[in-house]
């Protein structure tokens, strides 16, 4: 998997080396209107932008992905799913399985309702502050819901242990991390020199 890594990130910044040296070739010899990344303009628009570009939806919905995931993981509800243990096990579900339907209630509560409060203001779902925070409300459902898990089988006996599952979940996804920078810059810039 190490080797993986390496040769996929290694790849992205060849890649992105090659997009500067092209884009500076282009520039200097089509007549076409191509813009350099080592011209004034380009160095000055990927230093200040930098950070900027990062920003996405998809990094949030990574972050909590990854700490869902790592939650999930280490409750044990997934493999409570598969095959149900003991009596705290089987109490766990029948917690977790109220309180979702208790959590989808509120949101649809939110959402269903007319004049409710997730509707955008001509009371559509789509664009609404609901679609926007789908994502988000779903994780955070799983989230909710593996925790509730844990505590009641005793997979988590304190909330050090739930904060320990949400970073081994960033932990696990480091190399995520690593490709989604990779990738947005070097997909920006091709945007900023072809586009």
């Amino acid at each position: 998997m190490k080797r993986f890594i390496f040769f996929s990130a290694s790849t992205l910044i060849v890649a992105q080396l090659l997009l500067v040296l092209v884009s500076w070739l282009l520039s200097a010899t089509t007549g076409a209107d191509y813009r350099s990344l080592l011209s004034e303009e380009g160095v000055r628009w990927y230093v200040s932008h930098f950070s900027e570009l990062l920003l996405t939806p998809l990094l949030s919905w990574l972050l909590l992905l990854s700490m869902t995931g790592g939650c999930l993981l280490r409750s044990g509800l997934l493999v409570a799913f598969r095959q149900i243990g003991n009596y705290r096990e089987r109490l766990a579900l029948l917690v977790v399985f109220f309180l979702l339907a208790l959590y989808i209630g509120v949101v649809l509560l939110l959402t269903v309702a007319p004049h409710a409060v997730l509707l955008s203001a001509t009371g559509h779902l789509w664009p609404s502050p609901f679609s926007r925070a789908l994502v988000p409300l779903l994780l955070f459902g799983i989230l909710l819901a593996s925790a509730v898990y844990g505590f009641v089988s005793h997979t988590f006996l304190k909330m050090d242990d739930v904060f320990q599952s949400l970073v081994d979940g960033l932990s696990a996804a480091a190399p995520l991390f690593l490709f989604y920078v990779l990738i947005v810059q070097f997909y920006k810039s091709l945007c900023f020199v072809f586009f």
